[in-house]
């Protein structure tokens, strides 16, 4: 009685891609399987060692107009099964519907709600001006440095013809579903204290304690001052503000040394509305007026703040906003608060949009128990299966000729 496109969804959610050793392997198999049999095109690209990018491709009619990319990622977060009340990686289902595993809802389910929509559109008989291609990449949940970073630079990549990009968005515990234009630039520095090291008896002068103190002083001051402005205007969402989190602390040899230097590293994620030259110039001078022997590194240091446009005049948005006002579907724009693949697709100036159709579900990305209702999980594909014809409808633009 179940039916097929929630059982489809179990079967991937069973192929353990966790990290640190994800079966990339077993994932790609399933996924080429489901392609061949809607008939797309396959096409395997090894980005680096270990890590492949699968296209499937379902061909235009005008194949030399800009094509639609639907992306999702194979990979999913770990697990500590003894918070799960069922194992995260056999998709069981409760009496209301609801499938519990990791991935249910990031985002495994995206992936099978896209190859649904196309299984269903090519049954009816349809067909479309522009080329759809839906891309299933590795390492997204750790950074995507070894899959979608490296896959924009490729040119098996530059040969998709990218016109318009849809990736993965967040649940939504409410009647509106959550669309992001934009996402934060993630900064990952290490600030580095040297002081003078002694006897843990004395009272040693200029300590990297001392400075790394003033260093997270500082830090956490306006961590805490981007709390207070989130909680205090009701119209800012977590994306529109910048999150700083202390994450790692180091330093020290023994309880009885003082030691000559510590490191204290920070994760912070900034709005495209913030000035991020501005903004280094602040965390300098945090670390300036910690004294002497204070530096930082990053670890990772993204500057592309590029957006994707909603405006009515542009031709893609209006598409998939004509599709969703059709639908009667509210939707929320956001800024995405952490980051995702989209990033580097932006970077290489394709407009991209992230969208899950997951409203009334809480959201449970990385979160013990994840699991997604079965008929959220087909509403989403009547969703894509409206949303498709209209994206890859769009009529000519003027630089396609």
């Amino acid at each position: 009685s179940e039916d097929p496109s929630v059982t489809l969804f179990r079967e991937y959610l069973k192929i353990d891609t966790v990290h640190p050793k994800p079966d990339y392997d077993a994932a790609v198999r399933f996924l080429e399987r489901v392609g061949t049999d809607l008939g797309l095109a396959c096409q395997k690209v090894e980005v680096c060692q270990g890590r492949v990018v699968l296209i499937l491709t379902w061909q235009g009619t005008k194949p030399r107009l800009r094509s639609i990319l639907l992306n999702s990622h194979t990979d999913v977060v770990p697990v500590f099964e003894e918070h799960w009340t069922y194992p995260p990686f056999e998709a069981v289902k409760d009496s209301q519907g609801n499938i519990y595993a990791r991935g249910a809802q990031d985002m495994k389910c995206v992936s099978i709600q896209y190859l649904e929509a196309i299984r269903r559109l090519k049954t009816e008989g349809k067909c479309f001006a522009r080329t759809i291609h839906l891309t299933f990449v590795p390492d997204e949940e750790v950074g995507g440095h070894k899959g979608m970073e490296m896959f924009v630079q490729c040119p098996e990549f530059r040969a998709l013809n990218v016109g318009f990009a849809l990736d993965e968005g967040l649940a939504s515990p409410s009647d509106t579903f959550s669309v992001f234009y934009g996402e934060k630039s993630p900064w990952w520095i290490k600030v580095k204290c040297v002081g003078s090291p002694g006897h843990g008896s004395r009272f040693i002068s200029n300590t990297a304690a001392e400075k790394m103190h003033k260093v997270i002083t500082s830090f956490l001051a306006f961590r805490e001052s981007e709390k207070q402005r989130l909680k205090s205007d009701s119209s800012l969402t977590l994306g529109d503000v910048t999150s700083l989190n202390m994450t790692m602390l180091e330093g020290g040899v023994s309880f009885n040394v003082v030691p000559s230097e510590m490191a204290a590293s920070f994760d912070i994620r900034i709005p495209p509305t913030v000035d991020l030259k501005a903004f280094e110039e602040q965390v300098a001078a945090w670390c300036r007026d910690a004294g002497d022997g204070v530096t930082y590194e990053f670890h990772q240091k993204c500057m592309d703040q590029h957006i994707t446009s909603t405006e009515e005049s542009d031709p893609w948005w209006k598409a998939f906003n004509g599709v969703c006002r059709d639908m009667k579907l509210q939707l929320k724009l956001e800024i995405f608060p952490a980051a995702t693949d989209r990033r580097y697709i932006r970077a290489v100036r394709h407009p991209a949009i992230g969208f899950s159709p997951m409203n009334r579900t809480p959201v449970l990305l990385h979160d013990h128990n994840e699991f997604l209702n079965e008929q959220v999980f087909l509403r989403g594909i009547d969703i894509y299966a409206r949303l498709l014809p209209a994206l890859a409808s769009v009529p000519p633009l003027p630089a396609e000729g």
